[in-house]
């Protein structure tokens, strides 16, 4: 299944019936007077979030929707048939935002909740509504109103409490693999993830919390260099980043900067998330280097380093055991 976190897209809601002009005409009713009825209503477009879609994927290729129109009035003061609201699912997480003023319609966050974006137009009034003691024969009648037309762009923001970051290759699919039951694609290269990873990780007790692995976060990621752009939006709601650094790097401490330096610059309250530091593969790097390394980041960061193996899966219990604290 492809990942699209993005969709721009046109809603149209349904136009409302026309209301008509009728006379009531019956045997043994010579004054049956006007009898027209009003239009329906036209359907609106109504966007519900479901726990089950993971993509916008469903946007990518349809750009417009447009709701059903109402039906014109009838005779015997009969009321014209609403037009059908038009239901459009979408993941947890998406956020609407109108593409000409930039203000957020909406966020759904939880299943089943919903908005109605563009609203139907009301029927109009057909000649039995005019009918008054001055007027009792009246020929009027009104069109139905036209439907909202809403041009939107549809943004999903996962919905994961803990964010996995760090430079391609630090071992962020690895940790995610091994803590929960995600199996995202491994491999010794860079940007072998190109979306974003998720899964369960379960505590003793059975309760778990979602973890996301955020892919493709280089210098520059927050200008739109590489895929990181793509994707820091969707640490925006996480709770706490782990961030892990690679100890083989070349150079550890720089790797570390590359990645507060995107966070500073991207804003929107990253820097200020609660994060804890990871520095994986100590089993290829000499105990010495190892504290060497630790230390330094220590002084850098001003916090607690972890030292973990996502491969042999070392230190990876204190490692969870300070996010279920830092939760």
């Amino acid at each position: 299944m492809q990942f699209i976190d993005q969709a721009n897209i046109i809603l149209k809601a349904g136009k409302g019936g026309n209301g008509i002009v009728s006379f009531r005409r019956e045997k043994f009713v010579p004054a049956g007077g006007p009898s027209g009825g009003n239009g329906g209503r036209g359907g609106s477009v109504i966007l519900v979030a479901d726990n089950n879609l993971q993509t916008l994927l469903d946007f990518k290729f349809k750009r417009e929707i447009i709701a059903k129109d109402g039906c014109k009035g009838g005779p015997n003061k009969r009321s014209g048939a609403s037009g059908e609201d038009t239901i459009l699912k979408v993941p947890c997480g998406t956020e609407i935002r109108d593409i000409k003023t930039g203000i957020i319609l909406g966020d759904l966050t939880k299943d089943k909740q919903s908005l109605t974006i563009a609203i139907g137009g009301r029927g109009g009034h057909g000649n039995a509504y005019y009918l008054s003691n001055q007027n009792r024969a009246p020929e009027s009648f009104t069109e139905g109103k036209d439907g909202e037309i809403w041009e939107v762009q549809l943004e999903l923001k996962l919905l994961a409490e803990v964010g996995i970051i760090g430079l391609p290759n630090a071992g962020k699919s690895t940790l995610i693999s091994v803590v929960s039951s995600a199996r995202p694609k491994i491999a010794n290269y860079p940007f072998t993830t190109l979306i974003p990873n998720l899964g369960v990780v379960r505590k003793i007790d059975g309760n778990g919390c979602l973890f996301a692995d955020i892919p493709g976060l280089i210098s520059g990621a927050a200008d739109g260099v590489g895929l990181g752009h793509d994707f820091l939006r969707h640490i925006q709601r996480t709770k706490i980043l782990v961030h892990l650094i690679d100890a083989i790097s070349e150079n550890p401490l720089h790797d570390f900067e590359i990645i507060e330096q995107e966070l500073k610059k991207y804003g929107k309250g990253l820097l200020d998330k609660e994060r804890i530091i990871v520095l994986n593969k100590m089993e290829l790097v000499d105990n010495d280097y190892l504290k060497i390394i630790s230390n330094k980041l220590e002084n850098l960061s001003k916090k607690k380093v972890f030292v973990i193996s996502s491969s042999l899966k070392k230190g990876l219990s204190a490692l969870l055991s300070e996010v279920w604290k830092r939760i």
